[in-house]
């Protein structure tokens, strides 16, 4: 990893405050201590990959979080990134369907940010194989923030700060391509690991509780969770048709609207199975509140549909399994207690 990343998290993730005109209240620009590891957490691979070309610094970092929060870039000045992506709920939202513009309901469930930087594809569908295509789509989308492209380059260049801070990050200033390598950079730099299960697995044996073990080797096991939740980050980062959102087995369209091939009716990527504690609702419809419910989900095979993954069974777990399971899935959410000063108490 470049030498130069601890300061470009300190300085994107410390120093800048919401953006002046913003005219109605949005999540605070605050981000939970888990996910501000100076470099990426026990568990993930040890750099965070950059495009080439496009090395991280501290004014582009800074530049990318500015924008983030910013509701600049929606038609109505009202809906940022952060609105559909809060800290709060691990850059997600508690709704199932999130709220954009004009009170507008986005077409799915928001999915977290966190380790996208190590992702392969984004969107459910994986429409954009790059953060860097990913995040300029929200900015057009009718349902989302409805802004077009040109006319936000038009209201950024207005802005005195932001021409002056363009011109001091990129050789080229302000323009498409540089507006998404800094949401990008930004993105690139959430991380979340460190968890039980990932100080289990370098030799803390006393990290995971009974339960959590208990519920480690069903996921590996005959709960054939690995199969699609694998990698460091528990995605295989590939598509798959669990029945979500099918109605008379009829699957809905998913990863067939992009490559057209009907093999791939109603497959959707795969989440990452890392901090579900923060992002329910879950699935890319939001269907399901609980984990409780998404184990429910695969015990009985999932929804049957025309098009349903080969790899996908009724699960032979019992109640006892499933709640171990669930200790699992939550033990992968979790960090290590902050340790204790030997000093206070005395």
């Amino acid at each position: 990893m470049p030498a130069m990343l601890p300061t470009i998290l300190i300085i994107a993730f410390l120093s800048l405050p919401l953006a002046a005109q913003d005219p109605v209240p949005l999540p605070q620009d605050e981000i939970p201590a888990m996910f501000l590891s100076k470099t990426p957490p026990e568990g993930l691979p040890k750099v965070i990959p950059h495009p080439t070309g496009t090395p991280p610094t501290p004014a582009r970092a800074q530049l990318g979080r500015r924008l983030f929060f910013d509701p600049i870039l929606s038609i109505d000045r009202k809906v940022s990134c952060a609105s559909c992506h809060d800290p709060r709920f691990g850059f997600s939202r508690p709704e199932a369907l999130p709220r954009g513009v004009n009170g507008k309901t986005a077409a799915r469930n928001a999915p977290t940010l966190l380790n996208r930087a190590f992702g392969k594809f984004n969107s459910w569908d994986g429409r954009a194989a790059t953060l860097e295509k990913q995040v300029l789509l929200p900015i057009e989308n009718p349902l989302e923030m409805d802004l077009p492209l040109e006319t936000a380059l038009s209201r950024l260049k207005n802005e005195p700060s932001y021409a002056t801070e363009f011109a001091q990050a990129f050789d080229k200033g302000l323009n498409r391509t540089n507006l998404a390598r800094a949401l990008s950079l930004f993105i690139r730099t959430l991380t979340l690991g460190n968890s039980p299960v990932d100080r289990f697995r370098s030799g803390e044996v006393t990290a995971m509780t009974p339960s959590e073990r208990a519920g480690f080797w069903i996921y590996e096991s005959k709960g054939r969770c690995w199969r699609c939740h694998s990698g460091p980050n528990f995605t295989d980062e590939s598509f798959h048709n669990t029945g979500v959102g099918a109605l008379d087995k009829t699957p809905q369209e998913g990863r067939q609207a992009i490559t057209y091939n009907l093999h791939d009716r109603g497959r959707f990527k795969t989440p990452t199975l890392r901090g579900l504690t923060f992002t329910a609702p879950y699935m890319h419809d939001g269907s399901l509140t609980t984990l409780e419910q998404v184990v429910a989900f695969y015990r009985r095979g999932g929804t049957p549909n025309t098009h349903v993954d080969p790899v996908l069974k009724p699960l032979d777990l019992d109640d006892n399994d499933a709640a171990n399971l669930v200790a699992f899935l939550k033990s992968l959410s979790a960090t290590p207690p902050a340790k204790k000063d030997p000093t206070q108490g005395r």
